[in-house]
């Protein structure tokens, strides 16, 4: 996993975007909003105090078009920190690594800071559903090992654990052995996901869950696919010396 490492400093701020679903066009429609015009005003609004980094945790356009991709580059571009991203199930993975080459982006699945190290998961299958696999498994078991962090944040689109709504359908395939992985691992304090466009949080065996607001529109915790337009929505953290973590959903 190719890590990035940060400049030593007390605390690091870091802000989470997800399921933006942008389209080809900049004054395209997404489920009654306009998901370009949305995170325009969430870009204007951080440069206004600049974060550290900034993570994309998947579904970043809803058409998977080469054009999509790139207006998401200009929206991004004003921002000086770098951006890091995971992919989600509307994502093209060839597009992506093509992003990944161009500022402001970094391709990066580790991110140091201080004794914290962000874990950033590829949760992608071949559905919409999630899906971490035995050899995805493993292969975070033994970097888990080899680290001398003192305490780990995972990032990923899919949410590991039932919300008891329609999303379920489409939430991790294998989360039984996922979340034994966690388990087994005592530095791993918590992890934020997006997937379910849910602004929640739950203390569970321990481990911390976060879900992430989208840009876009927010889902219903209903039986059924239902949205609404809340405005643009995010999260924002903060990572500090001795494991101290504290986060907060935004609104525009």
């Amino acid at each position: 996993m190719k890590s990035y490492l940060f400049p030593a400093q007390a605390s690091y701020r870091l802000v989470q975007l997800t399921d933006c679903h942008l389209l080809a066009s900049a004054d395209g429609w997404y489920q009654g909003c306009q998901p370009a015009l949305h995170l325009q005003q969430i870009v204007e609004q951080l440069l206004q105090s600049p974060p550290d980094a900034v993570l994309l945790t998947g579904d970043l356009t809803q058409d998977h078009s080469r054009a999509s991709y790139q207006l998401l580059a200009q929206l991004l571009a004003p921002l000086r920190c770098p951006v890091f991203f995971v992919p989600g199930n509307h994502d093209d993975p060839v597009l992506l690594a093509e992003l990944q080459q161009q500022p402001p982006f970094h391709a990066a699945s580790v991110l140091e800071l201080a004794d914290w190290q962000l874990w950033l998961l590829d949760s992608t299958g071949a559905t919409p559903a999630g899906s971490f696999d035995s050899n995805k498994q493993q292969s975070l078991q033994q970097h888990f090992s080899a680290s001398t962090a003192s305490h780990f944040w995972l990032f990923m689109h899919h949410h590991p654990q039932p919300l008891a709504c329609f999303i379920d359908r489409y939430g991790l395939t294998e989360q039984q052995q996922f979340w034994q992985l966690l388990l087994a691992e005592r530095r791993v304090r918590g992890l934020s996901h997006g997937h379910a466009h849910l602004a929640y949080q739950r203390l569970q065996d321990g481990i911390q869950l976060v879900g992430c607001p989208a840009t876009s529109v927010q889902f219903l915790t209903t039986p059924d696919w239902q949205t609404v337009a809340q405005g643009p929505q995010w999260c924002e953290w903060q990572f500090a010396a001795k494991g101290i973590v504290s986060w907060q959903f935004k609104r525009l």
